[in-house]
């Protein structure tokens, strides 16, 4: 299933329709999650929303009204602009189609709480939300604001960021908490956390994997592999235990999302090879990271 889900999202414009497809379900997942989890229980998230939230709250102390909807879009179109120029078109498309969907669904859908006790929220509220932020990034996008900064970080490190935004994000959380309440904040740092780990959990584009590959003819693994990733491949000559014979072991580091491609094509070119894979702490030196799209 997952092979032929590759196959299509090859075809550029059935790609392009999934991708849009992701982003509208990821905007109305936070719009739900908004009203539904964070709302009743004086949640705040991270990012840009988090920050509209707060403004909107700041303000409504003063007698007047902010709309949350306003802050996301003033605050993201800057962030949109930067990424318009540093990483690429489509990316900053569907990243502006996610935030626009969002402040549009949150003027014109409206959903009741679900639940009535604040840890359910937070725990499914958390994790759903870092659902959302991980189904857009991998539609292409992102949930803009502070996703946009990662997406550019990330890709000049080739390394992810999310426990950085995490910290970010409870500098806000303080000042949050100063205003209305440790305990909001308390339980609005529960909610971040979960969301964070959850994206780096299901967001898996700057991990890396080694790939050994054990086979007795390198050379057609060798033109497969190149032909499938831009990635370098070490070649060892070895003894087979087992077979009493001669192998070689082919060995290189690609991304993740690169694995499920590069297994299929190397398996289809020898049935017979045995593939060892496991994940790579660090890798320094050079190292390829497909751009996006």
């Amino acid at each position: 299933m997952i092979r032929q889900i590759h196959e299509l999202e090859k075809n550029q414009k059935i790609h392009l329709v999934i991708s849009v497809i992701l982003i509208i379900a990821s905007a109305l997942i936070q719009s739900y999650i908004m009203q539904v989890f964070m709302d009743p229980c004086n949640l705040l998230s991270g990012g840009f929303t988090g920050i509209s939230i707060l403004i909107s709250r700041i303000t409504a102390l003063v007698g007047f009204d902010f709309p949350v909807s306003v802050g996301i879009i003033l605050l993201n179109l800057p962030a949109a602009i930067l990424c318009y120029k540093q990483l690429s078109k489509r990316f900053t498309f569907l990243s502006c189609l996610q935030f626009g969907l969002v402040s549009l669904f949150l003027e014109i859908l409206h959903f009741e709480p679900f639940f009535d006790d604040q840890t359910l929220n937070v725990l499914f509220g958390g994790l759903l939300w870092g659902f959302s932020i991980a189904m857009a990034l991998r539609a292409g996008g992102s949930t803009g604001g502070t996703d946009f900064i990662a997406q550019y970080v990330s890709n000049k490190i080739h390394k992810g960021i999310w426990d950085y935004i995490f910290a970010c994000n409870c500098i806000m959380l303080i000042i949050f908490g100063a205003i209305f309440g440790w305990v909001y904040a308390g339980y609005s740092i529960v909610f971040q956390f979960l969301s964070t780990k959850a994206v780096s959990s299901l967001y898996q584009r700057y991990k890396q994997i080694t790939l050994e590959i054990m086979t007795k003819d390198p050379e057609p693994i060798i033109e497969t592999f190149m032909e499938t990733c831009h990635h370098g491949m070490s070649i060892f000559e070895g003894y087979g235990g087992y077979s009493h014979s001669k192998i070689f072991v082919c060995k290189a580091v690609v991304s993740t999302y690169e694995v499920q491609d590069v297994i299929y094509h190397i398996r289809k070119t020898d049935p017979n090879v045995i593939i060892n894979t496991y994940h790579t702490a660090n890798f320094y030196g050079r190292f390829y990271q497909k751009p996006l799209d």
